[in-house]
């Protein structure tokens, strides 16, 4: 049975940890298609090629590396570089990196591959414009129309984004692997929820992602005078804001499951002066379920309450949906692959679902599709203090190593 050399993991992962790095804060800022995320991205590259493995970016933005030619269908490891703002260490980059480790020792044992093996860093998975860029670009569910009105909060499109980084946007519509070229995909990744340290198990079988869908909302009404203007005379669209935030748990009480969440993320009030009654309130709205019909009946209930307060404030509501991206379930013969590899090595693990997005999610669409989970300390992600204890990412990623070495060779 071979094993990972997590010194030389941890090593890796902090060396990238360095690119993004904010000194106030300790957070992450990698987000798709900026200058540090392309640092990361060529930085990789640049190991991976050091290292003597095949690599290339794609004209997605994807970085690939690995072992063997491709004249047979490939094992695929893969998770994303990029971060949300302020992120933790851990978020994406843990599955790339680990997957370097597998093709490492691989590389170091001189074994012998029956089917070429790739690791892919992906592209703007965190949703800057929508999500799942790179995956959604490999296993072809780009379309032409999204790609050039994708745009993130603050208005920047997409296309010009990519652009500012040197890349052609119309290529991402180019790299689609046909499906008979993947064998198998895994990811490895931490929890991003308490469930696996409260009940002290080290891995999670993922069997299903939640969908999930994002809105850009925005709340019309009329900026005026703090002091002057008559409280039932405003048309205050933070009111209406703060209405729909408080409709919530209802919403979810009586439409939704105990695994739907409803999130309000990011708000903009304008004009944003102290002294001005908010004119303007632009915010997101992020959706998750994992049934595509109550997805469908949590976004109806949210659009008619909506409209109810937008009336009741005399404002005018409108929405742009970022995107839609519905439940996926991983595929069972990956699942009982995982479990028996677990159990081989004689470690407890939890099937479970993920209420967070990964970009597993597409493959389980054109192949055989897995997703490793390892606890994060108190259920953190998303934020600097995003930790997963040395021994958890140990046992991720030799099980990991276990389950690629499994289907790299002759079925």
């Amino acid at each position: 049975m071979y094993n990972i050399d997590l010194p030389r993991l941890k090593s890796t992962l902090l060396e990238l940890s360095q690119i993004g790095f904010n000194e106030e804060d300790h957070g992450m800022y990698r987000q798709g298609f900026t200058d540090d995320d392309m640092k990361a991205r060529h930085w990789l590259l640049d190991m991976a090629r050091k290292e003597g493995f095949i690599a290339d970016m794609d004209g997605a933005g994807n970085v690939w590396f690995g072992l063997g030619e491709l004249d047979k269908p490939a094992v695929i490891i893969g998770s994303h570089l990029d971060t949300v703002p302020a992120g933790g260490i851990f978020d994406g980059a843990l599955g790339v990196i680990a997957g370097l480790e597998v093709l490492r020792v691989i590389k170091d044992n001189n074994i012998q591959l029956d089917f070429p093996l790739r690791v892919v860093g992906t592209a703007e998975e965190e949703g800057r414009f929508g999500g799942m860029f790179g995956a959604q670009s490999i296993t072809g569910k780009l379309n032409m129309d999204w790609l050039l009105s994708a745009r993130d909060a603050d208005g920047m499109y997409l296309t010009d984004a990519m652009k500012n980084q040197g890349l052609n946007p119309m290529d991402a519509l180019e790299v689609a692997w046909p499906q008979d070229r993947i064998k198998n995909f895994f990811e490895l990744h931490i929890e991003q929820g308490p469930v696996l340290e409260k009940m002290d198990i080290p891995i999670g079988i993922v069997d299903g992602i939640s969908g999930v869908f994002k809105w850009i909302v925005h709340l019309k009404g009329k900026a005026d005078h703090a002091g002057t203007a008559p409280m039932d005379m405003r048309s205050d669209a933070f009111m209406g804001l703060a209405d729909f935030a408080h409709e919530i748990t209802r919403i979810i009480d009586e439409n939704g499951t105990d695994k739907t969440r409803i999130t309000v993320g990011k708000v903009q009030l304008k004009p944003g002066y102290p002294h001005t009654v908010p004119g303007e309130a632009i915010f997101t709205i992020v959706g998750r379920d994992m049934s595509e019909d109550i997805m469908r009946d949590l976004a109806d209930v949210c659009d008619k309450t909506l409209n109810s307060i937008a009336r009741r404030h005399r404002l005018r509501f409108e929405r742009e949906e970022a995107s839609w991206l519905p439940p996926h379930y991983c595929t069972d013969s990956m699942i009982e692959l995982m479990e028996q590899k677990a159990q081989d090595r004689g470690w407890p693990f939890l099937r479970m679902p993920s209420g967070a997005g990964h970009d597993v999610q597409f493959f389980t669409e054109v192949t055989e599709a897995g997703l490793i989970f390892i606890p994060s300390v108190n259920g953190v992600s998303h934020a600097p203090d995003e930790w997963s204890h040395w021994h958890h990412v140990e046992k991720g990623a030799n099980l990991l190593l276990d389950c690629v070495l499994d289907k790299v060779s002759k079925d």
